[in-house]
This record gives C-alpha cells, sequence and structure tokens, in this order.
C-alpha cells in the first residue's frame, strides 16, 4: 500500500509565488527519487477552531496563510530511500532553494493509508 508524508506550514501571504517557485524547484526532486504524487495547497477556507485548528498549529500570523501539502510514494521503503536521497540532494539545500517561510513552524509526519476510495473515472 502507498505511503504517505503531510506537511502543514504558515507561508507569508505576499511570498505566495517564491512559495510555488520554491515548491516546483523542490517537489522535482521528490519525485525524481520516486514520489508519485505531490500536491501543494494554498489555505482558502481555513476557519478558527475553538480548540485547534491549522492556524494555530503553524503558529500562523495575521499576514500569513496555511498551506497543506502532501507526497505521496509507492510505499514506505521507497519513502525511505528516496527521502534519504531528497535530503541528500544539493538542490534542496537553503543556499540552492531558500524557503521562503519559517521552517521552524513547519509540521510533518509520515502516514500509512489506512482508508482510500477511488472514482471508477
Amino acid at each position: 500500500m502507498s505511503y504517505v508524508d503531510g506537511f502543514v506550514l504558515a507561508v507569508p501571504s505576499a511570498n505566495k509565488q517564491k512559495f510555488i517557485d520554491h515548491a516546483r524547484q523542490g517537489d522535482s526532486v521528490f519525485m525524481e527519487y520516486g514520489a508519485t504524487r505531490v500536491l501543494e495547497c494554498w489555505g482558502d477556507d481555513v476557519p478558527e477552531g475553538k480548540q485547534t485548528d491549522f492556524r494555530r498549529a503553524v503558529k500562523a500570523k495575521d499576514d500569513e496563510s496555511v498551506v497543506f501539502s502532501w507526497i505521496e510514494w509507492p510505499d514506505k521503503s521507497t519513502r525511505d530511500v528516496g527521502m534519504k536521497k531528497v535530503m541528500e540532494d544539493p538542490r534542496m539545500k537553503p543556499e540552492t532553494n531558500p524557503m521562503p517561510f519559517d521552517g521552524m513552524r513547519l509540521i510533518y509526519g509520515g502516514f500509512s493509508p489506512v482508508v482510500e476510495l477511488k472514482s471508477k473515472s
């Protein structure tokens, strides 16, 4: 079964295009090392919760947007090998592809799917 790396981060709203450029450069590296899909989603409808929410989770400021992203891999072993190569790749170094957001507030984790539904089309 597939494996998913998920991410939530706060990006200054003024840096939207810089983020898109950063993602395009970095996401291609994930694909090169075995990812089957990468999706970067700019927050459009991210409500405040009564106890928890995405904005609080990443300490988003008023001038920041929440980004929700994931990387799909064929399986965990491909992810483990691929992620090691990604982290060693010079194209992913901050000097080469600087992050247009505060990486200290990025939340990430690896997940094993337990339910998957697909449309027939």
